[in-house]
């Protein structure tokens, strides 16, 4: 059995979120309130779940 050197990430703070996605930190937060991303919190910090921002942006995505 091997392990992977670099697991693939469930959660990511609102810094890499915004860098990711290219979303502010505002919109990012409004996001949220309206509860179109999920969020765990532990203790004060705010984890961001990679699955929510994968279908956010799936969600958008406008074809031609």
């Amino acid at each position: 059995m091997t392990l992977d050197p670099e697991p693939e990430r469930i959660t990511v703070r609102i810094k890499e979120a915004c860098r990711i996605t290219g979303i502010g930190r505002s919109k990012l937060y409004e996001l949220i309130a309206d509860g179109e991303i999920d969020i765990v919190k532990v203790g004060t910090m705010t984890l961001i779940l990679v699955d929510s921002l994968k279908a956010l942006t799936e969600g958008r995505r406008q074809r031609r």
